[in-house]
């Protein structure tokens, strides 16, 4: 599928933006030869930095995952939708107020970035993941967007991937508050070139020396060609080879895994 001078191109590239679920784990299983390829990373001084759409961890609790994993990763090394989202609403509305829908990852981020819950007045309605999303929620924040609040989801990912397969995942958990205030929420996180300016900042490398790896099409990818980031597509997690040609782009190289790199 990657022939060996494809393999040295990527592996001459200073700077790796990898995603995480679907690349470096399902849930609680590490994928195989990941381990590998975070050895050749640290054994060969390359800058790398784990973005994350997901939005349900900070990255002390990201850190802490992979370590139960068997991976001992630095807090530096992680970069997570709920983070880019704070900091643009910061940007945006200081010191503001939210109705947040999450996990404790996306509420810290809102918190440490100077922002007030509120279910009544709020200036923002966030949503990110969740498995406690309920109809009492989808109607708050509904009646909170009819009323002027702005809609916010920390990525547009419809789904994601986990050891039991495809779950529901923001896009998908944000489109009945859309479709009942006629609003349209406004997504951070891949493929949002905000959070790529950061990683790329944060990894202290130009495009032109990184690579990001992702196993989506509609975010990882389209994140890369839009930022004008070579691309390695790993069939690892959402994507399989039937379905990229459903889009109307393609990445640059195609893996099994990222063990492909570093066992190569």
């Amino acid at each position: 599928m990657i022939d060996i001078s494809q393999i040295n191109y990527i592996k001459a590239k200073k700077g790796f933006i990898c995603d995480m679920d679907g690349v470096l784990y399902h849930g609680n299983k590490l994928l195989d030869g990941v381990k590998d390829f975070y050895n050749w990373l640290s054994d060969n001084g390359k800058d790398f930095l784990f973005l994350t759409n997901s939005s349900e961890r900070s990255p002390k609790e990201l850190k802490q995952k992979l370590a139960r994993l068997g991976l001992e990763v630095d807090e530096k090394h992680f970069y997570t939708s709920a983070l880019a989202t704070a900091n643009f609403l910061k940007s945006q509305c200081p010191g503001g107020r939210v109705y947040a829908i999450g996990e404790a990852g996306l509420v810290n981020a809102l918190y440490d970035a100077g922002f007030t819950i509120d279910k009544h007045n709020p200036d923002y309605v966030v949503l990110g993941e969740t498995r406690t999303l309920n109809y009492e929620m989808i109607e708050r924040a509904t009646l909170l967007v009819r009323r002027g609040a702005k809609l916010i989801g920390t990525n547009p990912d419809t789904t994601g991937p986990t050891e039991k397969g495809l779950v529901p995942a923001t896009r998908a958990l944000i489109s009945p508050i859309e479709m009942a205030s006629g609003k349209t929420a406004y997504f951070l996180g891949k493929p949002n070139p905000l959070m790529m300016r950061i990683g790329l900042k944060m990894l202290g490398c130009s495009n032109q020396d990184t690579c990001i790896i992702g196993d989506r099409m509609d975010t990882d990818i389209i994140a890369g060609i839009e930022s004008e980031i070579d691309t390695a597509l790993v069939l690892t997690g959402v994507t399989d080879m039937e379905n990229i040609n459903n889009y109307p782009y393609k990445p640059m190289f195609i893996l099994d895994g990222v063990g492909d790199i570093s066992n190569k």
